[in-house]
């Protein structure tokens, strides 16, 4: 069951409104995984898992997406398979958000659709797979993702492996820079690059631990300073592909990409679809385990945060500033 939520658009499901209240940690997750990330019957698995994972930790899952026209913040398990089965389910941005909800659609949100209506509904932290970036070549074509913007100023924490190995990584670092937005290695003095533990960059900051951490985004919103944080979790060691060995099969997706004309929203699931055949399954296998990884990590951060704000005197997990000012939905 759902209620309404904080905004005329938007439903709270019971136990995500229950945790929310009582100043509990919740941790949001995106639909695009669901629908446009993974083959079926993988994808509605891993959905499963994820929130099963983040439940383990004592944190509530709150999957978002829009369902008819209407954003949920905590879906069912029909809801789930509905996303995961149906074949014109919307890729939605922040800015896709009036048109699925005006014409009544099902749309699973991205990455900043996803920051977005999390904070609205005061959800501090986001766990997902990888952010989007800008694409190679996006430095002519100016192709780079709305995550980079909502990023700069959304204040979600959102637990990834960092920037998708398809992206041109160190114009996604110096993007995020230019945004004012802290990157943060956990527990490597290397940034990540989704599949590989290192993408052979240093990167800006490490910390360790959930409490490190925890202090970190409760310093920042403590000060009054809006924006998001990227959190960069390497994936396991044992689950990784080096990047070198995975080079020539992204490479290969992006030639092949371009040749055939392959633009916009289309090519994530295109390049990924590629490379998980290039490397005979391998890639979907990492995909599984890093976002399960972070999933946990990001649970862990929402109690030590939760625990952290309460010790400043704020009002647990879901605090704003009065500084910050949440955008509207659909905007920018």
């Amino acid at each position: 069951m759902s209620r309404p939520g904080p905004h005329p658009d938007i439903d709270v499901a019971d136990e995500v409104a229950a945790a929310l209240a009582a100043r509990r940690p919740v941790v949001a997750l995106e639909s695009t995984i669901i629908a446009h990330g993974m083959p079926s019957p993988t994808n509605l698995a891993t959905a499963h898992d994820l929130e099963a994972i983040i439940a383990e930790e004592g944190a509530v899952p709150a999957t978002i997406a829009v369902l008819a026209g209407r954003i949920r913040i905590g879906l069912t398990q029909a809801d789930l398979a509905r996303l995961a089965q149906a074949k014109n389910v919307l890729k939605a941005s922040t800015h896709d958000l009036p048109f699925a909800v005006s014409q009544k659609r099902d749309a699973a949100t991205t990455v900043a659709a996803t920051m977005r209506i999390a904070a609205i509904a005061g959800i501090r932290i986001f766990a997902t797979g990888g952010i989007g970036g800008v694409h190679r070549g996006g430095r002519d074509t100016l192709d780079v993702s709305a995550d980079i913007t909502e990023l700069g100023r959304t204040g979600v924490a959102v637990v990834c492996a960092g920037a998708k190995a398809i992206l041109d990584v160190p114009a996604t670092l110096e993007a995020l820079e230019t945004a004012s937005v802290p990157v943060i290695s956990i527990g490597t003095d290397d940034l990540p690059a989704f599949y590989s533990r290192s993408s052979g960059m240093k990167s800006p900051l490490r910390l360790d631990t959930p409490e490190e951490i925890a202090a970190f985004l409760a310093a920042k919103w403590r000060l009054g300073l809006g924006g998001g944080v990227l959190l960069a979790n390497p994936i396991p060691a044992e689950d990784e592909i080096p990047a070198a060995e995975i080079a020539a099969a992204i490479d290969t997706a992006v030639a092949e990409a371009l040749a055939r004309g392959v633009a916009g929203k289309a090519v994530t699931p295109f390049l990924l679809d590629r490379i998980n055949a290039a490397t005979q399954g391998r890639s979907l296998a990492a995909n599984i385990a890093l976002v399960r990884n972070n999933a946990r990590l990001a649970a862990r951060i929402a109690g030590a945060l939760g625990d952290a704000l309460r010790e400043d005197g704020m009002k647990g997990a879901t605090f704003f500033s009065p500084r910050e000012k949440v955008p509207p939905l659909g905007g920018g």
